[in-house]
């Protein structure tokens, strides 16, 4: 797999006050991924762009809201997440400056 697909595969890390206890927790992390990506896709992609080793993932399709702009309603997009479980004492540096 090349980089380019890499990066259309992983979107972006989600973090939230959830996310970082799961991450202390279960050593979990949230990623936003490609509506098309399959969970093997998202487990090399992780694995070639964070250079940790996978145990699992998993993957939730969240469905857009139904949202009032002006005076009609509109909806926002659906979108794909997936829950990554890292090998034991591995870690991502989510919060790390570009």
């Amino acid at each position: 797999m090349n980089d380019a697909k890499l990066y259309n595969v992983i979107r972006a890390p989600r973090v939230s006050e959830k996310t970082a206890r799961l991450q202390e927790v279960s050593n979990q992390y949230v990623f936003e991924v490609a509506t098309t990506a399959t969970k093997a896709d998202i487990k090399v992609a992780v694995e070639k762009l964070f250079d940790v080793k996978v145990e699992a993932v998993n993957v939730v399709n969240v469905k857009g809201k139904s949202k009032a702009f002006k005076f009609r309603m509109g909806r926002r997009a659906d979108w794909r997440k997936a829950y990554v479980k890292l090998a034991e004492g591995q870690s991502i540096d989510v919060m790390a400056k570009a």
